[in-house]
């Protein structure tokens, strides 16, 4: 079996990223996570144009990661602001290993700028890698990739033809 054979469209991380592979989508998901959920807040924490902070709510909203709820503050109109569905929540623990991955390698000399912490004991929180059979999988474990009965062969992609520069 060679891997090159398979269609890559169905590939599970492959359609994870179509929705959540944007700049600035992992921040948003970071600050809806947080709590930020207003879109006036969500843009000044985060620096972002207010078109793009728009677009990344609509495809986070679209794809079911995220919903649109109302508030309403002393008198003024109707808003909305926006909180993580449990489709959403149920990325906890990419958003958890990515920040682990950084805390191991880009971290400052002071150390994780936040951490992740178990809110019924106070446990420190990271991800790992937990086998069907109830192993508990380290970095030097080795773990292979199969296909999957969702995998079909593809078509090979057209290859780019790459034109000289003028």
């Amino acid at each position: 079996m060679n891997w090159a054979d398979l269609d890559s469209r169905t590939c599970s991380l492959a359609r994870t990223l179509e929705i959540i592979g944007q700049p600035w989508t992992l921040l948003v998901l970071r600050d809806l996570f947080n709590g930020i959920g207003r879109f006036d807040d969500l843009a000044n924490h985060l620096g972002i144009a207010r078109n793009v902070l728009a677009d990344r709510l609509t495809r986070l909203t679209g794809s079911g990661l995220a919903e649109r709820v109302p508030y309403r503050d002393g008198g003024r109109r109707t808003r909305h602001e926006y909180r993580l569905t449990g489709t959403g929540l149920d990325l906890c623990t990419v958003m958890v290993a990515f920040a682990g991955w950084g805390d191991r390698h880009l971290a400052g000399r002071a150390g994780p700028p936040a951490v992740f912490e178990h809110r019924d004991c106070g446990g420190s929180v990271q991800a790992g890698l937990l086998c069907d059979r109830g192993h508990l999988l380290t970095a030097s474990d080795r773990v292979v990739s199969r296909p999957g009965p969702g995998s079909e062969k593809g078509q090979r992609p057209a290859r780019a033809v790459r034109r000289p520069a003028r």
